[in-house]
């Protein structure tokens, strides 16, 4: 009789363990989806469940939930059903500051919606969508939440400048975002600190609520792929960052849809860190104003051993601009580094047609431009095929033209001004190394296809 006692507790015990639960529905914590209720109590209470059972899916189905900053523990992907939103609150003191630094225009930086600070095995899916309302942060509208939130206008300046990232990881590993709708930050859309182990595959960016909205941040981050996204940003589309001497390295970026009002695919400029081992393929980037690939190390950075091939741009801003400059800004409290350098960079593959005069921000537009400065040169860039079409429009006047150093300057291309050269201008450079550079004019232009000043 004890044998079939023990035999029955035996047999209740493995059928409840192999019940145990894997799924945590928001609503059974008491969330609301009704577009108003600020839900992060309930939402951060399964988290918490989900990561003392020892982790599993926190969903978020049936509506729209209004949420201040929840945090990712240990074992837990959030998954946002398809037709279900996260909504960020309108109260700017709902949002918490989970790692705070200062970026290069100065401003504080650290809160967010959805963070992560010190985890593993975490990260993001679903068809859902993620929508940091980042509108709300437009000096007009958040007076309004101040006054209808009893918060003091005093407290304006302040929260103005401390604007959310909507997703943000910090020294994290094994991290995911997979099929996720992320809309309308009110700063950085997706920022990585000093995490590994990273997948973000089949997102779907829209962020444009704000200034600075870039779509995806690796900073000081390495072991990434990025993989069939689809981005159209404000700010900086997909860019490595290093905002402590931490490097960003081992990292692919293939098969993305990308426009961008700023930059698609930017190295820098905070970048103290350096950069290496990374590959750039197979992008098609389109309508954006601020250049196509752009490799900048101002603040120390050494870059080398990248390779960006096979990319199809259409109707961009200058297609390839490198820099290698003497700002060496800090961040984090980290001391300067010296001076980076950047070397061992491949281009190829790459069918460009830059903007319009009209639409271009410098006039008459050029293709390719590489500088280091005269007391750093740049070491060994390799170009080939690379067919760019351009508008021409070139005057003798221009094949003139004074290009300044601007050695410590926030590295832009436009503040260069026109170029002597409509293809490729290089200067303050080792090893250049052409093949099958094409460069196509639809008027004519009267400054030279090449110019490299040593």
């Amino acid at each position: 009789m004890n044998h079939f006692r023990l035999l029955y507790l035996f047999v209740v015990t493995f059928s409840l363990s192999c019940l145990a639960e894997t799924s945590w529905d928001i609503r059974n914590f008491g969330a609301v989806a009704d577009g108003h209720t600020v839900n992060t109590a309930a939402i951060q209470a399964a988290i918490e469940a989900s990561h003392l059972a020892g982790g599993g899916e926190v969903l978020v189905t049936g509506g729209e939930f209004v949420t201040g900053t929840i945090l990712l523990k240990d074992g837990v992907i959030l998954r946002v059903d398809a037709g279900s939103v996260l909504l960020g609150s309108d109260n700017p003191l709902d949002y918490l500051n989970i790692d705070p630094f200062v970026d290069a225009t100065g401003q504080t930086r650290g809160k967010c919606l959805i963070g992560a600070v010190d985890a593993t095995n975490v990260g993001i899916v679903g068809s859902g969508t993620i929508d940091g309302r980042g509108g709300n942060y437009q000096p007009a509208v958040l007076r309004e939440n101040l006054t209808r939130h009893g918060i003091d206008e005093s407290r304006f300046k302040e929260l103005a400048g401390d604007r959310p990232f909507l997703v943000r990881f910090v020294r994290s590993t094994h991290i995911t975002l997979e099929d996720i709708h992320l809309r309308q930050p009110a700063a950085w859309t997706c920022h990585l600190f000093q995490c590994e182990q990273i997948v973000i595959r089949g997102v779907n960016i829209y962020s444009h609520a704000h200034r600075n909205n870039d779509a995806i941040d690796l900073d000081s981050s390495s072991h990434a792929l990025i993989e069939n996204c689809v981005i159209d940003s404000q700010d900086d589309a997909i860019c490595f960052k290093s905002t402590s001497p931490m490097a960003t390295h081992d990292v692919v970026v293939r098969h993305n849809t990308i426009k961008s009002d700023w930059g698609a695919v930017k190295f820098g400029t905070e970048a103290m860190g350096d950069f290496y081992n990374i590959l750039v393929e197979d992008c098609h980037i389109h309508d954006t104003r601020g250049g196509g690939i752009k490799m900048l190390s101002v603040d120390g950075a050494n870059i080398h051993d990248v390779t960006l091939r096979n990319l199809v741009m259409h109707n961009v801003d200058m297609p390839i601009f490198i820099r290698l400059g003497e700002r060496r800004r800090t961040y984090r409290d980290a001391p300067p580094q010296a001076v980076g350098s950047i070397t061992d960079i491949t281009i190829s593959g790459i069918q460009a047609t830059t903007r319009a005069s009209a639409d271009s921000r410098v006039t008459p537009p050029a293709g390719i431009f590489i500088t280091g400065t005269p007391g750093h040169r740049i070491g060994r860039i390799t170009l080939h095929d690379i067919t760019i079409t351009l508008p021409g429009g070139g005057t003798v006047e221009h094949t003139t033209a004074v290009v300044p150093e601007d050695e410590i300057r926030y590295p832009e291309f436009s503040f260069f001004g026109v170029l002597p050269a409509y293809g490729l201008y290089a200067r303050h450079i080792d090893q250049l190394v052409t093949d099958n550079l094409t460069f196509n004019l639809s008027t004519a232009d009267a400054r030279p296809e090449r110019r490299i000043d040593r």
